[in-house]
């Protein structure tokens, strides 16, 4: 598992992972759900798609929409067990240890939670561009 400064810094030198971001529809799911009930979510999917030894359909069993967490995943690269490998250095061909799937969970809280202030700070922008002409 890496450091998740180091990991972050990382992620945003790749300009597939930075492109990666919630839409109006996930932006509103997680607002009206709360974080804490996506991230919850979140634990679920890692638990049961993410965690297994040897997962099905492994490298496709994250879809790519209709859910934030499923966003977070691709953005963070935990939706496959060969991206836990490559940016995660989390090895692949055994179950994932809980401190490894607390780890998953926490790097896409984290993504998350950066989302959610960039979200609002460009809503506070537009509010201000709004009101400019006044």
């Amino acid at each position: 598992m890496r450091d998740l400064s180091d990991l972050f810094g990382e992620l945003e030198k790749s300009s597939f992972r930075k492109r990666q971001r919630l839409n109006k529809k996930d932006r509103d799911y997680l607002v009206e759900k709360t974080l804490p009930v996506v991230v919850g979510h979140a634990r679920q999917f890692i638990v049961e798609r993410l965690a297994p030894a040897q997962p099905s359909r492994d490298g496709k069993q994250t879809p790519w929409h209709g859910h934030p967490a499923f966003v977070a995943q691709h953005a963070t690269a935990t939706c496959c067990r060969g991206c836990l490998v490559r940016w995660h250095r989390i090895p692949q061909g055994r179950a994932l240890i809980r401190e490894e799937i607390d780890y998953v969970v926490e790097v896409i809280e984290i993504w998350l939670q950066r989302q959610e202030i960039a979200s609002a700070g460009e809503s506070k922008s537009r509010q201000r561009s709004m009101f400019a002409d006044d």
